[in-house]
Order: structure tokens, then C-alpha cells, then sequence
């Protein structure tokens, strides 16, 4: 269908009193989004001036029990039958995943009915494309959802802040993992317990390993990254370390030493292009990010004019995010009954990425050591040797063993690796038990 074409029907359907939304997807985002529009409508018009009826809804079950009110006819098995129900004017995306997710909201867009999305994974692989094709359709493609849930970070990012230079975004963008850092830093809590708590209280699912594994960041990052820079940076041009290997032993050291450990996304200019990368880090206790505890999220944003802001708040949960989709279903409305486009498009221009091997990273390393004379000197000449220099060290002796701990100087990533592989090999080097990466300039 041309979209051009369809975009007088799409426009007289939206006259109606009420815009009808084709709804993919009514898990816990979907369902509390459901329950805003029948709840809150008097509110939402009293406000917008905009009325919302949900005409469609596409699941994957239809005799499952829902926490919405469900009238004959409005649930589909059959997803396309949502796009292109003839009432449905707006189509919002909280199913997930990659497929049919995809070829589904291409499918809308090129029906000229605008799309908002929860989905970072399909944004952070498949953004260029489905942003060209809401372009070429003349109908806004939103995703407020797909970062931070309730935190409204896409917008000033593509918009507010699109004519000021942004040097580096920091983000704790995973609930779980910071709920789960948290209680492990607090509490003294073992890895295996705090997941364990965090799956009690429903922040991590059965299976948590794109939670842990940092591949949910990861996705977040790409997306931060490409926003904040116009360069475009897909999910797999991020490096993505997990939060599976840390211990409250290294908790422990990072208070001591004035520090907190959280699973951070990092997304830097540099002179020589864009980064994005995901690794547990030691962040300074006087830094905003530090004081983010249990399952928030927040992003940290450095700029030359604005120096820095600081968006916090919820990150997950069916609530939070819903209320950010509820706001790009408003800002596409008014934008679709306007008749004209309302928010700049999103563009993206060709810059270079940069190989996390060559980024600059200081290091944390906790070693078990033989308690020998000559040990210190062996692992100096190992970090000599890679280009790293020291920036201090730390022993504790037990018996005839000891915990070392190094902090490094500023070095390429490569280099770090090196000096760590070469540590390895030194026989009185019993274990490198912990390595995790510093931010700041605190010893």
C-alpha cells in the first residue's frame, strides 16, 4: 500500500472521537498500558484533549486470564490482523523481541500508521532501518520505553539536547543487576543470594541471563550511544561484561577504597570516534551515580554547555514503562492529528567506532599471591611490561598467602589484558581472583 495514499483514511479515522490503537502484545507493560487507557481516560482527556480506544490486541494465547477488562472480539492470535485492522490508526509494540516484532511494525509504518515501541533489542539491531521507513512513510516511529522505562531519556536525547555537543553518557540502565550490586554491597549478600532475592520479588525472571550477562545494557547502550552521538552504534558493535563473576569481597574493597561497584554503560566521543561499552565499574561515592541504589535506573549525560544532567527514577516494571509508552501515544496522536510533523526525525551520520581494545581503562585487580619475597617485583615487571603503569597497591597477608590488589594507571584496554595474561603466568600468582574496571580518580 502507498503510504501516501493511506494517510487521508488513517487521518479521518483519527477525527473520530476516539483513535483506535492496535495493541501487540499484553503482558506486564501491554496490560497496565490497557488499564491506563480504560482507567485513566477521563484524566488523559481533561489533559490532551485526546480519547483512546483499544480495538485490537494480538497475544499469543487467547485463553489465558488477563488483569484488563477483555470484550468479545478484541483478542487476536493473529498479530497482522492488528496492523491492519481498518479502525486501528496507531499500533504500539510491547511484545518483544526481534520476530515478528520487526516485520510487523514495518508493516505498520508502511500502512502510514505511526508505531511506538518498548523494544531496545529490535531499536538496537534494527533501528536505521525501521527509523527510514517511518521517514518514508511520514509518520513518527517513538521509543521513549525501550531505555530507562519510566525515565524520559529518548526525547532529550534526540531532541532537547540535539544541538549540544555530548562527550559521554553513563548509565545504570538494568534494575535487576543494580538491585541485585546493591544488595551485595550492603548487605554483604553472596551473588547467588541477592539473584536469588531478586527473582523473589519479581525484578529478575526464571532465566536472568540477559539481565546479568549485561546483554539488556547492552542493547540500552547501543541506543544511548547513537543518540547521543548521531552516530549510529548497533547492539553488537557494544563490548558486554557480566556481574556473574563479582564478590562481596570486592564489594567490600570498593567501599573501603571510596568506591561502589555497579554494572555501568559507558558511551564516550573521543578524538578518534564512538564507543559503547557494558562492565561492571567502580564508580567514586561522590559521583550522582553512586547514590542509585536497589532497582532504579539513571543516565548521566556530559556535555560542553550543559556540564551535566542527571535523569533518574524507575526502570522497569510493567507501571513505569507503561506511562512512557502512554506519552509517545499522545505526542503520535496530536502529531498524526496535526497533520504535520511535531519532533525533528532522527538522524544519523557516518562516523567511526571505536575497538574497545583501544579505549583507556583503569584497573582494579585483586590477586591471591604466594606471600613471598620478590612476588611484588614479578608482578610490576608484568604490568611494566604490557604499558600499564601502577597507581598503587594494597596487601593483606594470610599465612603464607596474600590478597594483592592493584590499581592501575590509564592504559588501552589491550594493554590491560596483556598485563593480566602475563600475571598468569608468574607461578607464585595463585589466582587473579577479580577484575574490575575504575571510573574516577579516586587511589
Amino acid at each position: 500500500m502507498n503510504a501516501a495514499a493511506s494517510k487521508p483514511a488513517i487521518v479521518a479515522v483519527l477525527m473520530e472521537r476516539s483513535i483506535g490503537i492496535g495493541l501487540l502484545g499484553a503482558g506486564t507493560v501491554g496490560g497496565a498500558l490497557v488499564r491506563r487507557l480504560v482507567g485513566e481516560s477521563d484524566a488523559i482527556a481533561a489533559k490532551t484533549g485526546l480519547t483512546f480506544d483499544v480495538r485490537r490486541i494480538g497475544v499469543n494465547d487467547l485463553e489465558r486470564e488477563r488483569d484488563f477488562e477483555v470484550t468479545e472480539g478484541l483478542l487476536t492470535d493473529d498479530p497482522f490482523e492488528v496492523v491492519n485492522y481498518p479502525t486501528v490508526a496507531l499500533v504500539v509494540e510491547v511484545m518483544g523481541g526481534k520476530d515478528p516484532a520487526g516485520d510487523l511494525i514495518l508493516a505498520a509504518l508502511e500502512a502510514g500508521k505511526p508505531v511506538v515501541t518498548a523494544n531496545k533489542e529490535l531499536i538496537a539491531s534494527r533501528g536505521p532501518e525501521l527509523i527510514a521507513a517511518a521517514e518514508r512513510a511520514g509518520v513518527p516511529l517513538l521509543f521513549e520505553a525501550a531505555v530507562g522505562g519510566g525515565i524520559p531519556i529518548i526525547r532529550p536525547l534526540s531532541e532537547t539536547l540535539a544541538g549540544e555537543r555530548l562527550d559521554r553518557v553513563l548509565g545504570i540502565v538494568n534494575g535487576t543487576t543494580n538491585y541485585i550490586l546493591t544488595q551485595m554491597a550492603e548487605e554483604g549478600a553472596s551473588y547467588a543470594a541477592a539473584l536469588a532475592a531478586a527473582q523473589e520479588l519479581g525484578y529478575a525472571e526464571t532465566d536472568p541471563t540477559a539481565d546479568v550477562s549485561g546483554a539488556d545494557a547492552a542493547a540500552k547502550a547501543a541506543i544511548l550511544a547513537s543518540l547521543a552521538f548521531g552516530t549510529w552504534v548497533g547492539v553488537e558493535d557494544v563490548y558486554a561484561e557480566g556481574i556473574e563473576d563479582l564478590t562481596a569481597v570486592d564489594m567490600s574493597f570498593a567501599a573501603e577504597f571510596g568506591y561502589v561497584v555497579k554494572l555501568v554503560a559507558v558511551c564516550e566521543r573521543t578524538a578518534d570516534g564512538v564507543s559503547a561499552r557494558v562492565h561492571p565499574a567502580m564508580i567514586p561515592l561522590d559521583h550522582p551515580l553512586a547514590s542509585i541504589r536497589g532497582a532504579m535506573n539513571a543516565v548521566f549525560i556530559e556535555g560542553v554547555a550543559i556540564e551535566s544532567l542527571l535523569f533518574a527514577g524507575p526502570g522497569a516494571g510493567g507501571e513505569p514503562t507503561a506511562t512512557a509508552v502512554l506519552g509517545d501515544v499522545i505526542d503520535a496522536a496530536r502529531e498524526t492529528l496535526a497533520g504535520a510533523q511535531v519532533a525533528p526525525r532522527i538522524r544519523f551520520s557516518p562516523g567511526d567506532l571505536v575497538p574497545f581494545a583501544d579505549i583507556q581503562t583503569r584497573w582494579y585487580v585483586r590477586l591471591q599471591v604466594d606471600d613471598r619475597p620478590g612476588v611484588l617485583a614479578q608482578i610490576a615487571s608484568g604490568f611494566g611490561d604490557a604499558g600499564v603503569s601502577i597507581r598503587s597497591v594494597w596487601q593483606e597477608g594470610v599465612d603464607d598467602e596474600a590478597a594483592l590488589i592493584v590499581v592501575t594507571h590509564s592504559a588501552p584496554e589491550a594493554s590491560q589484558r596483556e598485563a593480566i595474561a602475563s600475571l598468569r603466568k608468574i607461578d607464585e600468582v595463585i589466582e587473579v581472583a577479580s577484575v574490575i574496571r575504575v571510573l574516577g580518580t579516586n587511589p
